[in-house]
């Protein structure tokens, strides 16, 4: 009897620690949230969490830029959406709920996937980088009479950030297809 309660002592604290480490490196929160802007936006839920994975870690602090909430929209930013997507009485306060800020992230995400002709690397680009500038990349390459690549990216931290996106996208496809309305 004993050695039986140890085995499931054990397992469970397996089960315990597998998942706080999950939780650690690949954390993932507000899900109903992103589930349903998923839905409401026809995006991917995994991008929207690789999003916020790569903006916040889901840990929604201001940035020193001034940019708010888990998908870290700039205030500006999200009254030009407000006003595009119709809203009335947004206040830059309202980035920090979370449903707010991920229906407006969403909305974002979903112009620019519509800009770019639904391809993700382009659009996470742009949510990092800046349409003004992913488009001019684009057109040079286009130029050159090939499509913009990852590594052709000329800024640095636009080129990881979306490795980053994409890598993280990937991974919560194959961790939390279920949490996400995958599987």
């Amino acid at each position: 009897m004993a050695i039986a309660v140890t085995i499931l002592f054990v397992g469970v604290v397996a089960v315990m620690l597998q998942q706080a480490t999950r939780n650690l490196t690949l954390p993932l929160s507000d899900t109903a949230i992103i589930r349903q802007q998923a839905t409401e936006k026809r995006i991917d839920p995994a991008l929207i969490a690789a999003v916020i994975y790569a903006e916040t870690k889901f840990d929604p602090r201001p940035s020193s830029a001034g940019a708010e909430g888990l998908m870290q929209l700039l205030p500006s930013t999200a009254y030009y959406l407000a006003r595009l997507s119709g809203g009335r009485s947004f206040t830059a306060s309202d980035l920090a709920e979370p449903d707010v800020n991920v229906a407006y992230g969403s909305y974002y995400l979903r112009y620019l996937l519509d800009h770019y002709g639904g391809n993700e690397m382009l659009a996470v680009a742009a949510y990092n980088g800046g349409e003004t500038n992913v488009d001019r990349w684009v057109a040079h390459a286009e130029a050159a009479g090939r499509q913009l690549s990852v590594q052709e990216i000329p800024f640095g931290e636009t080129r990881e950030y979306v490795q980053r996106v994409l890598s993280a996208q990937r991974d919560y496809r194959a961790t939390y297809p279920r949490a996400l309305g995958l599987g």
